[in-house]
């Protein structure tokens, strides 16, 4: 696996573009930005949580400060391949990530006490911190979306496209498969900014002349949600 940061800092602006926006953007982007080394990835995300599900429902509740613990892999993975162990925090609409490699088997000893994170120095003592403050994380969500990332040569600059958002709360590993139920409507997707200073005026220029409108969004909270919306329907059917 190519090396991948592991400390972020930096804001990020969430929009939700149709299929048609998208293509727009696609286009809009060549000149400024390219593809980055990665292409196009199948991102998958094993979110831990307590038994009251504590910090997916503060994310849903936007307060100025919230946190996400989670294990993430690009692809399906391994026996012996690298996944992240990651801490994501967002203050006051500044995003922090603290990150360390694992293997998937020893991500889930770690998070069941067996074993301590075997890299990552300091940010490996910050995570581990963060489990022991929720004493009893557990994978509750699994979340997984194709994306295409942008970047620009030393500007900080990135832009990802996350296609085909989706969910499911059975088989949490990273190594069954990339089946999910969808989040979003046929087409939708979800575009993000992440940059560590103001955007450029061509980029405003671009989502100025698309019509495209920064959204709060959270594919976690979403997932959630439509996720305890099926059960009481389900439990409405049986009633009747």
């Amino acid at each position: 696996m190519k090396s991948r940061i592991a400390s972020m800092l930096r804001k990020e602006y969430k929009y939700r573009p149709s299929k048609e926006l998208c293509d727009y953007i696609k286009e809009a982007l060549v000149g400024h930005m390219s593809v980055d080394m990665y292409g196009k990835t199948t991102i998958i995300s094993i979110y831990y949580d307590t038994p009251e599900h504590l910090l997916i429902r503060r994310s849903i509740e936007k307060p100025r400060f919230k946190e996400k613990v989670r294990i993430r892999a690009y692809g399906l993975v391994g026996d012996d391949d690298k996944v992240f162990v990651e801490v994501k925090r967002k203050v006051r609409g500044v995003v922090y990530k603290r990150r360390v490699k694992s293997t998937e088997r020893e991500a889930e000893k770690f998070f069941r006490y067996e074993s301590d994170l075997a890299e990552g120095g300091q940010i490996a003592h910050e995570i581990s911190y963060t489990r022991d403050y929720y004493k009893n994380l557990k994978p509750k969500l699994m979340i997984l979306y194709d994306r295409t990332a942008y970047i620009q040569d030393s500007s900080g600059l990135r832009i990802t496209i996350d296609e085909n958002p989706r969910y499911r709360t059975d088989s949490l590993n990273l190594h069954t498969s990339i089946e999910g139920i969808s989040i979003l409507s046929p087409g939708e997707a979800i575009l993000e900014i992440k940059a560590q200073s103001s955007l450029p005026l061509w980029l405003t220029n671009i989502l100025v002349s698309g019509k495209i409108y920064r959204t709060s969004f959270s594919k976690v909270g979403e997932a959630f949600k439509k996720y305890h919306a099926t059960l009481a329907s389900e439990e409405r059917k049986s009633v009747l």
